[in-house]
């Protein structure tokens, strides 16, 4: 038996992994600008799709904190019935008003979950002693589960890349250069930082409207220090696909530049990733970005972040 293998064109080589559908598709937006997809998965079953590690790791801490507090009440919600269940004089020195009956084992779920034993109420029979093994095995396993989830997302690396509200085009060096500007949103050192920027727009061939995907060249694509801020440019010189294009030529190519950062964590040692997009109503022509940087203080190069995403006008 002989396989044939398929010929890839250059443009289905730079598609990015979002193939042939997605071209097609004009108004949808590739990457937002928190670096998420606009892609939704249909057709998996519930079970195929659920990756709870992965969901707890990448959700926020609030979602997190209230999710572990509804488990440990839900939890001692249902060992506190279960006590119930065992019947009248299961636990000695539990009240005998059934009101109060409920509240009294449930902090007795408490107590023997988080393996406090004040002593006040101790199990009697049988059924309320297999209740407590049970309840204590569940809450070893389940301190331990919450300290190491709690462990591996406090050290997860994650970047924190700070983008310009807006990329501007404007005069650069005689000619034009398309420039957004980054920096490290966290206190922590991010060394050997790449980028990596393309333009995507549709262009019409053979009287179809097709997403054409080009990278672009940049001034300089990588920094090994990374302290400050960044102006990522590229300069519209005579083999960017951007010379010749108009504002509303752009616009109405649906042009959108997507950009793909690494770099290493210095704290973990690791590599990161930060990613985002710009859409043509995200870009100033003829506009610059505003100096940030404000001198010297107490030996130390000083820089005003309050002015990171001010752009000025420029005269022509």
């Amino acid at each position: 038996m002989s396989t044939m293998s398929r010929t890839y064109s250059a443009d289905e080589l730079r598609d990015l992994g979002f193939g042939s559908v997605v071209a097609q598709e004009q108004q949808i937006r590739l990457l937002n600008r928190d670096g998420s997809f606009n892609v939704a998965r249909e057709g998996l079953s519930f079970w195929n799709s659920l990756s709870s590690y992965h969901a707890l790791l990448t959700m926020s801490w609030t979602r997190f904190i209230s999710l572990m507090t509804v488990a440990y009440l839900l939890v001692n919600a249902v060992f506190a019935l279960a006590f119930m269940m065992c019947g009248p004089g299961a636990l000695e020195n539990e009240t005998t008003h059934q009101s109060a009956k409920f509240l009294e084992e449930y902090f007795f779920s408490v107590h023997t979950f988080a393996t406090i034993g004040y002593g006040y109420i101790v199990p009697k029979s049988l059924a309320a002693n297999v209740v407590v093994t049970l309840e204590a095995l569940v809450g070893l396993l389940a301190f331990a589960l919450a300290t190491g989830l709690i462990f591996a997302r406090f050290s997860r690396p994650t970047a924190k890349i700070l983008y310009s509200d807006s990329a501007v085009i404007s005069p650069y060096r005689g000619i034009t250069a398309f420039q957004f500007r980054i920096t490290n949103g966290r206190s922590n050192q991010l060394i050997e930082v790449a980028a990596e920027v393309l333009l995507s727009k549709f262009e019409m061939v053979d009287g179809k409207s097709i997403r054409r995907f080009y990278p672009l060249t940049l001034e300089r694509n990588r920094v090994t220090f990374f302290p400050l801020t960044w102006t990522v440019v590229h300069p519209i010189d005579d083999a960017s696909p951007l010379k010749g294009l108009s504002r509303e030529e752009l616009a109405a190519s649906h042009a959108e530049f997507l950009i793909l950062l690494t770099g290493i964590d210095e704290t973990f040692s690791q590599t990161v990733h930060s990613r985002s997009s710009y859409r043509t109503d995200e870009v100033i022509w003829n506009a610059k970005f505003a100096n940030v940087f404000s001198g010297m203080q107490q030996r130390l190069l000083t820089v005003d972040m309050g002015r990171f995403h001010e752009v000025e006008q420029v005269q022509t």
